[in-house]
């Protein structure tokens, strides 16, 4: 392969070497969306156990919700944060004072930009997919040309002339290819559990939502 690199065309190395840093690129995506979604569905997995177990939320929030983390312990801080000071508001109807509309509208912003943080860089899996078969492909299309134009300088055919030229053309187009499958399938996997875990973050604001408009009336009762 260094060999084919080597005798290849300027233009054709050019393709090569674009081809491969993409494909670091994408590596380096890949392993870090893999592991920043291991991240995050097993400190959302922690802070549910300790939602859930019944303790304090003002304590929760102490510990979790005011420097979050991690995406749920930030919906969960923003939701709380809200509430926390509208019910320091002297006189405020809790049930009626639209505390609930803007507890609500926190956790959608913040689930927002949550989920615009974790899906960084995934546009660039989405975009080399497609285009870099067509990128390898041009480089084949130049290497096809300049071995045909050592046949005409040569004015020989054999294969021993023609042979090199269209093996280095054909050497852009694989890499091409080993460069785009990764990304599509990267970007198809990657995009699903993102999708999963926003849902997920949309039920525990649902939830959560649900538990603070309770205690609204309980306070307001």
């Amino acid at each position: 392969m260094w060999a084919l690199f080597m005798h290849a065309s300027i233009v054709v190395k050019l393709v090569m070497v674009g081809l491969v840093t993409c494909s670091v690129i994408v590596w380096a995506i890949i392993f870090d969306k893999f592991t920043t979604i291991r991240r995050v569905n097993r400190l959302g997995n922690d802070f549910e156990e300790r939602f859930w177990a019944g303790g304090s939320l003002d304590d929760l929030y102490d510990s979790d919700g005011a420097k979050p983390v991690h995406p749920m312990a930030a919906v969960f801080g923003a939701a709380m944060g809200e509430w926390r000071r509208s019910s320091r508001i002297a006189g405020i109807d809790l049930v009626h004072g639209g505390v609930q509309d803007r507890v609500n509208r926190a956790m959608a912003i913040t689930i927002t930009r949550e989920m615009d943080r974790l899906n960084r860089w995934i546009i660039f899996l989405a975009t080399i997919g497609p285009v870099a078969p067509f990128i390898g492909l041009f480089g084949t299309v130049w290497g096809i040309m300049h071995a045909f134009g050592s046949i005409a300088a040569m004015h020989n055919t054999n294969l021993s002339v023609v042979a090199p030229g269209i093996s280095e053309a054909l050497f852009a187009t694989a890499i091409g290819l080993v460069t785009a499958i990764p990304a599509v399938i990267a970007y198809n996997v990657i995009s699903n559990s993102m999708s999963v875990f926003e849902d997920r973050l949309d039920a525990f604001g649902t939830e959560f939502a649900a538990i603070l408009s309770r205690q609204s009336e309980e306070r307001g009762a």
